[in-house]
């Protein structure tokens, strides 16, 4: 173990000269197996909004049954930073790609079981704690998942490419999110409402074992981050670097979990209780999955989008407008869902996903990753993130149904909740480094060696 010389601000991630068949293996293995893990992940979120409440938690109250099931969808979000703590122990020592193996073999896995579960009527209390211990495997993946797939994109960029690199790990929660949103919308067509209630919502679940297959493939065949190779040969691996991170990067740390609170958090109202309030206030939210669907296709283009327009312009700039504009748009949304107009409920999804929810996600990855130096980066990105992710992603269906009743069915109260979150995005993201192109000659060693060959969005 040595003890690298630290600076007052983190290190941007240093620029390689990867190969371009390398570079583009690498990029297709971020893409591919994020997009298979958030496929999974998603496939429970929404199967938790549609069938869940009445699979495993029957109840004379439904909303007391669709509680119990957010619930367990936010257990799946409380074991994420432990994910992320282990993933990045290991990560931080051990390399980033055997990590990303391994976090796709164990979502894999608990999401097959979860196709196989038996109901609460078959058996009862053992099917609830079995559904418990699986969203945990689930929680744990994505928990490991998205720094190491984060890392091995944009250790592999230059600075003038870094927020698009690592837009593509990003595209895989959209893609993973379209392709749970359309199995499902296939499986309720296919099998109509009373058998995919019954047991047709079990062959999504079940069919992510070929996508696992394909994932895994594609994984064993790339190298691990040149930069971590070259830490590694070095003898600079940090012993600790959990407990390192927490002591030499606390600013980081803290500023990645404000960074990650109002995206996520208006990332679960329009992909998973929108649909629960299309159900509720007009008794169908085919209409709500359908969009979802368009605008789940169109985030593939607009979030590599944002991520180059990162480079060019700066995260900061983007992010703050972008959480404004959530914070504004948040409170006329529900009222607009009610309205049934489909002119103004297409506009409000394309708008809050596309545009303001996009902005700020496109960039994450990069933008995380500059917050700390290479010897922590992988523990500081994924206690950030995950931690972040438990307060607002984890908690947000759950709230979003307390806030209503409490509020006697209205929706203002759940509205200011993802405002305030939106003002914390903001003073986190006016504290954060911003080492992208527009401020990299300022902040970035000249003596950093270029890629031999540079991606375009293009």
């Amino acid at each position: 173990m040595t003890s690298a010389v630290r600076t007052d601000a983190p290190s941007a991630p240093a620029a390689t000269t990867p190969s371009p068949a390398a570079t583009r293996r690498v990029l297709a293995a971020s893409f591919v197996g994020t997009t298979i893990e958030w496929y999974d992940f998603y496939i429970y979120a929404q199967a938790s909004a549609l069938v869940f409440g009445a699979t495993f938690f029957p109840s004379t109250d439904p909303t007391v049954g669709l509680i119990a099931a957010f619930a367990t969808y936010g257990v799946g979000f409380a074991a994420r930073p432990l994910g992320g703590i282990i993933a990045g122990h290991l990560g931080d020592r051990i390399g980033r790609k055997r990590l990303l193996v391994y976090s796709l073999l164990l979502m894999g896995v608990a999401t097959f079981l979860i196709g196989l579960l038996p109901g609460y009527e078959v058996w009862g209390i053992g099917a609830v704690i079995g559904l418990v211990v699986l969203r945990l495997a689930q929680g744990l993946s994505v928990g490991a998942e998205w720094g190491g797939s984060a890392l091995l994109s944009t250790e592999h960029a230059s600075h003038r490419r870094r927020g698009f690199f690592g837009s593509f790990t990003q595209v895989g929660s959209a893609a993973g999110l379209l392709l749970a949103t359309g199995a499902l919308a296939v499986a309720q067509a296919a099998f109509g409402p009373e058998a995919f209630a019954a047991w047709g919502w079990r062959v999504p679940f079940l069919a992510s074992a070929v996508l696992v297959v394909i994932g895994l493939v594609i994984r064993l065949g790339v190298e691990d981050a040149p930069e971590f190779q070259r830490l590694r040969e070095a003898g600079e691996v940090r012993r600790l670097p959990v407990v390192a991170v927490l002591r030499e990067a606390p600013r980081g740390v803290l500023v990645t979990i404000g960074l990650r609170l109002v995206q996520p958090a208006w990332f679960s109202i329009l992909t998973v209780y929108s649909l629960n309030y299309l159900k509720e206030q007009r008794g169908d939210a085919q209409i709500g999955v359908t969009i979802l669907i368009a605008v789940a296709a169109l985030s593939v283009f607009t979030t590599p989008l944002w991520g180059w327009l990162s480079d060019r312009y700066g995260r900061r700039t983007i992010a703050i407008a972008a959480a404004a504009g959530i914070g504004i748009l948040v409170w006329p949304f529900f009222g607009i869902l009610e309205s049934g107009s489909p002119i103004w409920v297409w506009a409000v999804f394309v708008l809050g996903m596309n545009v303001l929810h996009d902005a700020i996600y496109g960039p994450q990855a990069a933008w995380f990753a500059e917050q700390f130096p290479t010897d922590l980066r992988y523990s500081g990105v994924s206690l950030g993130y995950q931690v972040g992710s438990i307060f607002s992603n984890g908690l947000t269906p759950l709230l979003a149904v307390v806030f209503v009743q409490w509020a006697g069915g209205d929706t203002w109260l759940l509205s200011a909740f993802i405002a305030f979150y939106a003002v914390l995005s903001i003073l986190a993201a006016a504290k954060a480094v911003d080492r992208s192109a527009r401020t990299a000659r300022e902040a970035r060693p000249a003596t950093v060696a270029e890629p031999i060959e540079e991606l375009s969005p293009a």
